[in-house]
C-alpha cells in the first residue's frame, strides 16, 4: 500500500467548535499509528461538540485551551506550544476561525498561537454550503492562502443541517495523507500518464452527427489530479466545452477513429492510461457528402463497430497500467466487473448515469472503484476531489504491484 514517510513528527491540532469535531479524533488515531506526536488545543465551543477526554486518550496528552494558563512556565502556552510544532493543523476550522486568524485577531489560545508560530499551518474548513459560498469567507480564504497558509478541503455532499453542497470537512484519512507527504514527494511522481476525456462525435453527414451527454468534466478533473500528484499529463480530449489544463498536454479528437490513432499507437510509451472519455461504441457506416435531406418515408441509418480503445490498449505488449470506465444506468456492479474481466482492465471505475445527480454534466459524482482482488466505494462529491481519490487509489495499485 502507497504511505508517505512523515517529515511532520510534532503536530498541533487545533480543534474549533462544529459537528465535524468529531472527525478529528480520528484524525489523532491516524496521525499516531505513523508515530507522529500530537497536542491538542480546543476552542470553548468545541468542548461542547466533544469532550476534552477524547483527544486526551487518543494523543496521550493533556488537552490545551486557556491562554493564559497560570500551571505553565511563565504563563506563557501559546508560546511554548507554537515553538513545539513541526505543523499546526486547525480541523475543522470554522468561518470565525479563519475570519480571524486571516485578519490577524487573537482572542484565544488557538487564534494567538497562530500568530506566535514560525512552522505550516494548514486549515481544514467546516461549515454550512451558504457559509462557505459567502463572500466574506471566500475573501479570507484567499487571504489565508496569499499569507502562504495551506487549504485543505473542503468537501461536497450531504451536511448535517440537511443541506446539500460544499462544505463539508475533508474525511480524516485526506488530512492526514496532506501532513504527512514530503515536500515536493507526490505518488505519481515522474509517472508518464495519459488520460482520455470528454464524448466522440460521429458524423453523419457534414452537419449532423451521433454523440452521447459526456461533458469531459470528470476526465479533466483526473488530468489536473493526476498533474497534482506529479505525473507527467497527455490529455487526449473530444469535443468539450472546457478550458485546456495549464501545463498539461492537449491533443483534441472528434470522432472515436481519431481518438484511437491518437491514445494505442502512444499508450506503450506511458505508465498509466485512465480511460475516461465516453467512445461511441458504433459509427454510421457511411458518411454522407452532403446534409441529408428530410425524406417522405422512414430513414435507416446503418452503423459500424467502433474499434474498442481501452481493451486494445490493455492487450499491448508492453502495456501501461489501465484504468477503464464504466457508466450504467442499471446493475452496475455486473456490467463494472464483467468489463473489467473481459477487457483484463487493472482497475475499473464505475458511475450511474441518468439519475438527478451525478453523471454528465454535474458537478458531483460518486465512483464504485474495482480491480481484481478488491474495490472501494467512493462517495458522492465534487468531481475534482473525486479525481483526487480515485488518483490515490491508483497510485496504492501500483505501489503494491510493483512491491509485490
Amino acid at each position: 500500500m502507497y504511505r508517505e514517510k512523515a517529515i511532520n513528527k510534532r503536530i498541533l491540532l487545533g480543534v474549533c467548535g462544529g459537528i465535524a469535531a468529531y472527525k478529528s479524533a480520528e484524525l489523532v488515531r491516524l496521525l499516531r499509528q505513523r508515530d507522529i506526536e500530537v497536542r491538542v488545543v480546543m476552542t470553548e465551543a468545541a468542548m461542547r461538540f466533544i469532550a476534552p477526554l477524547t483527544f486526551q486518550a487518543l494523543s496521550g496528552h493533556p488537552v490545551h485551551s486557556q491562554l493564559l494558563d497560570a500551571e505553565q512556565e511563565n504563563a506563557m502556552n501559546h508560546i511554548s506550544l507554537a515553538r513545539w510544532a513541526d505543523a499546526i493543523i486547525i480541523a475543522p476550522a470554522t468561518a470565525n476561525m479563519i475570519a480571524k486568524i486571516s485578519h490577524g485577531l487573537a482572542d484565544d489560545l488557538l487564534s494567538t498561537l497562530c500568530l506566535a508560530a514560525n512552522c505550516p499551518i494548514h486549515f481544514a474548513p467546516a461549515m454550512n454550503q451558504a457559509m462557505w459560498h459567502n463572500a466574506l469567507t471566500q475573501e479570507n480564504i484567499a487571504r489565508l492562502q496569499q499569507q502562504g497558509y495551506r487549504i485543505i478541503g473542503p468537501e461536497a455532499g450531504e451536511q448535517a443541517c440537511g443541506e446539500i453542497g460544499w462544505g463539508r470537512m475533508s474525511d480524516a484519512e485526506n488530512i492526514c495523507a496532506e501532513l504527512v507527504r514530503p515536500p515536493g514527494k507526490r505518488p505519481l511522481q515522474n509517472k508518464k500518464v495519459l488520460i482520455s476525456a470528454g464524448p466522440t462525435r460521429e458524423a453523419l453527414d457534414p452537419v449532423r452527427y451521433l454523440s452521447n451527454r459526456s461533458s469531459g468534466k470528470m476526465g479533466y478533473a483526473i488530468a489536473k489530479a493526476a498533474q497534482k500528484a506529479g505525473a507527467s499529463v497527455t490529455l487526449v480530449s473530444g469535443p468539450v466545452n472546457l478550458p485546456a489544463p495549464n501545463d498539461i498536454e492537449r491533443i483534441d479528437v472528434e470522432s472515436a477513429l481519431q481518438m484511437y490513432d491518437a491514445i494505442v499507437p502512444r499508450a506503450s510509451a506511458y505508465d498509466i492510461y485512465i480511460g475516461a472519455a465516453a467512445v461511441a461504441d458504433y459509427r454510421p457506416a457511411e458518411i454522407q457528402p452532403h446534409k441529408i435531406k428530410k425524406q417522405q418515408t422512414d430513414s435507416v441509418i446503418h452503423l459500424q463497430r467502433n474499434p474498442d480503445i481501452v481493451a486494445d490498449v490493455a492487450a499491448l505488449a508492453r502495456k501501461p497500467f489501465v484504468v477503464g470506465f464504466a457508466a450504467e444506468t442499471d446493475d452496475l456492479d455486473t456490467y463494472a466487473l464483467n468489463k473489467m474481466r473481459d477487457k483484463k482492465l487493472d482497475m475499473i471505475a464505475a458511475n450511474w448515469v441518468g439519475k438527478l445527480t451525478g453523471g454528465f454534466d454535474s458537478d458531483l459524482n460518486a465512483l464504485k472503484v474495482f480491480w481484481p482482488d478488491g474495490g472501494k466505494t467512493l462517495a458522492m462529491t465534487d468531481k475534482q476531489q473525486l479525481a483526487e481519490q480515485l488518483i490515490a487509489l491508483i497510485a496504492e495499485r501500483i505501489d503494491e504491484k510493483n512491491t509485490a
